[in-house]
């Protein structure tokens, strides 16, 4: 069993609903969040994120795989808080899924 510190992805998800509850201008976080197209510019960037992790896994890249996975998660998790779903509920989810 991992015993991995996955703390950081508390930690940034509380930053990315800091900036959703107190936008900070010339914020990225606040670009995805406040962009004229609305959650379309978020699924935008999580579908290319996707396409780059996958050609990071084509090219059997594990460094560039890391990279790309964690832009990919990064994003998700900045849907994640546009439509207020927090990571308990996707643990809960998973965890269900496991039995």
């Amino acid at each position: 069993m991992s015993d991995t510190d996955l703390s950081i992805l508390n930690e940034l998800y509380d930053i990315i609903k800091d900036r959703k509850d107190n936008p900070v201008e010339n914020s990225y976080v606040c670009s995805l969040l406040d962009h004229r197209k609305g959650i379309d510019k978020i699924l935008e960037k999580i579908g290319e994120e996707s396409i780059e992790t996958i050609l990071a896994v084509k090219s059997e890249d594990r460094d560039e795989i890391i990279y790309e996975s964690s832009d990919l998660l990064f994003h998700l998790m900045v849907m994640f808080v546009e439509k207020g779903i927090t990571l308990e509920e996707i643990a809960a989810e998973l965890r269900k899924r496991r039995k």
